[in-house]
C-alpha cells in the first residue's frame, strides 16, 4: 500500500503497468525459449537413439555377411549428412572388429560440449572367420549448431521483450493519463466549491461508473454539510438574539437607574429584575455548553437502575409546584430497568415533562410511559392533551431554538434548547428521539438502548 499512498497516482500506474509488461513479456520469451531448447534436446536424442539403434542393426547383423571394409562403408552411409555426429570404437577385444581411418576414428571432440551414448554390440563370427565378441562404441554429437540456435533465439527474444514493453509502457501511459481525466475534472469542480456555493453537487455526467459511487457519497457530504453551515448559522442568529434581549434590558436597566438617584428599595428592585435577566442567559449558555460537550465527548457513565418509575416519580415531585400551578395531573404508565445515567436522563424527562406542562390544556392529565420493546430498547415518553403541533414542524422540534410559534412559546421562560438536550441524551444512549401530535393530543419521548 505504500506504493500507492503517496506520489502520483498516474505515475504509480503507469511505472507498475510498464513493470508488469516487462516480466510478462520477459516470462513468455523465457518460455518460448525454454520450449525450443527442449524441442532441440529431444531431436538430439532422438537422432542419437536412431543412429545407435542402427549401428548396432549393422554390426549384429552385417558382421556374418560382409567385410570390415564393407562395413565401414555402411556406417559411413549412416552418419552422412550428420556433420556434427561421429563414432568411435572404443574397444575391439581380439581384433572382432578393426576398422582403421573411416567413420569410426572420429576427430578429436576434446574440450567441446558433446552429447556421448556408449554402448556395447554383440558381434557373431564373421565371414573371414574372426571368433565373435563384444565391440564397445561411442557415439557423439556436436550440439554447436542448436547451440548457436538457441544464442541467437535468446537474443532475439530478449530484445522483443525490451521493445514490447517500451511500446506497451508507452501506451499504458497514455491510457493512464486518458483514464485520470475524469479525476482531474472532479478535482476542478471540488475546487470551485465555496461556502457560499454549497448549494452546488458534483456533475458526475460522463463519469465512469467506478466514480459514480464516490460522487454520489461526496454529493450527500455536501448536502450534510450545506445542513449544518445553514443550521450553524441560524443557530448563530438564534444564540445572539437570544442573548441580545436579556442584555438589551440590563443594558436599559442600568441605563436608567444611573440618570438619577436611587433609594436603597429602587436598587434591589432594579437588581432583582437584572437577576433574572441574568440567570436566564447564564442558563442559555449553560445549554450551550453541555450541547456542545455533548457533540464532542458524548461519554456517559451507566449504572444499572431496578425501576425507571421510581425515577420518574422523583422528576414529578420536583415539577409538582408548576403541575399543580397549571392545574393538571400526573399519570405514570410502565416500569423497566435499565442501564443508564441516571443524572442525564433526569434532565431529559425534565425536559419532557416542562414542555408538556407548558402546552398541556388546564385540568387536564400529563401521561408519562415507560415501554420496553422486543429489541431491548426502552421508550419513554410524556404525552399531553393541548394545540395540534403540524406534521411540517414535528421533524423540527429538537432542533436548537426552534419553536412551532414564537409568538407563544413562553419566550420569557422558555429559550428553546430543551427538547435539543433531549435529542443530545438520546443521542449518548445510543438511542433517539420521537414526536406525535394529532387530534389534541401531542406525544414526545426518546428511546434508550442498555
Amino acid at each position: 500500500m505504500g506504493a500507492w499512498s503517496k506520489g502520483s497516482l498516474g505515475k504509480t500506474l503507469s511505472k507498475w503497468l510498464a513493470i508488469q509488461a516487462f516480466v510478462g513479456l520477459s516470462l513468455i520469451c523465457i518460455g518460448v525459449y525454454v520450449v525450443i531448447a527442449l524441442a532441440l534436446s529431444q531431436r538430439q536424442d532422438t537422432t542419437l537413439d536412431q543412429k545407435q539403434d542402427a549401428v548396432r542393426s549393422i554390426l549384429m547383423e552385417g558382421s556374418r555377411r560382409h567385410s570390415p571394409e564393407e562395413l565401414q562403408h555402411l556406417l559411413r552411409d549412416v552418419l552422412a549428412g550428420h556433420a556434427e555426429m561421429s563414432l568411435r570404437i572404443e574397444q575391439d577385444p581380439d581384433g572382432i572388429f578393426a576398422v582403421q581411418g573411416t567413420a569410426a576414428s572420429a576427430p578429436d571432440h576434446s574440450g567441446k560440449r558433446l552429447k556421448l551414448r556408449r554402448f556395447e554390440v554383440a558381434v557373431e563370427a564373421s565371414a573371414a572367420g574372426q571368433p565373435p565378441g563384444k565391440v564397445s562404441l561411442e557415439l557423439a554429437l556436436d550440439p554447436k549448431a542448436d547451440d548457436a540456435l538457441l544464442s541467437f533465439l535468446a537474443g532475439t527474444l530478449g530484445c522483443a521483450a525490451l521493445f514490447g514493453s517500451i511500446v506497451v509502457s508507452y501506451g499504458a501511459f497514455r491510457l493512464v493519463r486518458k483514464g485520470m481525466l475524469p479525476i482531474h475534472r472532479l478535482v476542478e469542480q471540488t475546487r470551485s466549491l465555496t461556502v457560499s456555493e454549497l448549494e452546488r453537487r458534483l456533475d458526475g455526467t460522463g463519469q465512469p461508473t467506478e466514480l459514480q459511487p464516490l460522487i454520489e457519497q461526496f454529493n450527500e457530504l455536501l448536502h450534510r454539510l450545506s445542513d449544518a453551515y445553514r443550521q450553524m448559522e441560524a443557530f448563530n442568529a438564534d444564540v445572539a438574539h437570544e442573548l441580545n434581549t436579556p442584555l438589551s434590558n440590563l443594558i436599559s436597566s442600568c441605563e436608567l437607574t444611573l440618570r438619577r438617584e436611587r433609594s436603597a428599595e429602587e436598587m434591589r428592585e432594579v437588581l432583582g429584575s437584572n437577576l433574572e435577566d441574568l440567570r436566564r442567559m447564564a442558563g442559555i449558555v449553560g445549554d450551550m455548553l453541555f450541547l456542545s460537550m455533548a457533540d464532542r465527548s458524548p461519554n456517559i457513565r451507566r449504572a444499572p437502575i431496578e425501576s425507571l418509575s421510581g425515577l420518574v416519580h422523583e422528576v414529578v415531585e420536583y415539577h409538582e409546584a408548576s403541575i399543580q400551578e397549571e392545574g393538571l395531573r400526573t399519570e405514570v404508565r410502565g416500569d423497566s430497568p435499565a442501564s443508564v445515567d441516571d443524572r442525564l436522563l433526569r434532565r431529559a424527562i425534565s425536559n419532557l415533562l416542562g414542555n408538556a406542562t407548558r402546552y398541556a390544556e388546564r385540568d387536564s392529565t400529563i401521561t408519562i410511559e415507560i415501554q420496553r420493546s422486543v429489541d431491548g430498547a426502552v421508550a419513554i415518553s410524556v404525552s399531553n392533551l393541548g394545540p395540534t403541533i403540524a406534521a411540517e414542524h414535528l421533524p423540527r422540534l429538537f432542533d436548537r431554538f426552534y419553536r412551532v410559534d414564537p409568538a407563544r412559546a413562553f419566550a420569557e421562560r422558555n429559550h428553546g434548547l430543551g427538547l435539543s438536550i433531549v435529542a443530545a441524551i438520546a443521542r449518548m444512549h445510543g438511542g433517539s428521539t420521537f414526536a406525535r401530535s394529532g387530534y389534541g393530543a401531542t406525544c414526545i419521548g426518546l428511546t434508550l438502548n442498555d
